[in-house]
C-alpha cells in the first residue's frame, strides 16, 4: 500500500449532499473525484428507489452494485483475453503450416523474420 512518509493531498467530495474531505496520493485527485461522482450517482439511484433507507444501507447497496459491475467487467475482460489468445494461437499454427509448405531455405528465413517481429512486438508491450 502507501508509505506513511509519502506526502498526501486532500480533496473535497460530496455523497448524498454531504461533503467529505478525503486524503489521497498526489496526482490522484481527479480519479478520486470521478470515483466519488460515480458512487454518488449510484447512491442517489438507490435512495430514490428505496423507502427512506439509511445512508449506511444506501452506501452498502451501492458498494455491492459497483463491486458486481467490477467483477462482471473483469470476467468479460478475461474472456476477451482468452479469446484473443486462442485466435492468436490458431493464427500461429496456420502460419507454421503455411511456412512448412515453402522450400526449406525460404521457410527458415520467414521463421526468423516472424520470430524477430514477435520479439519486437513483445518488447513494445
Amino acid at each position: 500500500m502507501s508509505d506513511s512518509a509519502t506526502p498526501r493531498n486532500t480533496t473535497e467530495i460530496s455523497l448524498l449532499g454531504r461533503s467529505y474531505t478525503v486524503s489521497c496520493q498526489p496526482g490522484e485527485e481527479d480519479g478520486l473525484t470521478r470515483a466519488a461522482a460515480y458512487l454518488d450517482l449510484a447512491m442517489q439511484g438507490i435512495q430514490q428507489r428505496g423507502n427512506t433507507i439509511s445512508a449506511d444501507k444506501v452506501a452498502l447497496m451501492a458498494a455491492l452494485n459497483i463491486s458486481h459491475e467490477l467483477i462482471n467487467s473483469r470476467d468479460s475482460e478475461r474472456a476477451l483475453q482468452h479469446d484473443f489468445e486462442t485466435r492468436l494461437t490458431a493464427l500461429d499454427r496456420q502460419l507454421d503450416a503455411a511456412l512448412s509448405q515453402l522450400p526449406a531455405d525460404y521457410a527458415d528465413q520467414a521463421k526468423t523474420r516472424a520470430a524477430e517481429r514477435k520479439n519486437a512486438s513483445e518488447s513494445n508491450n
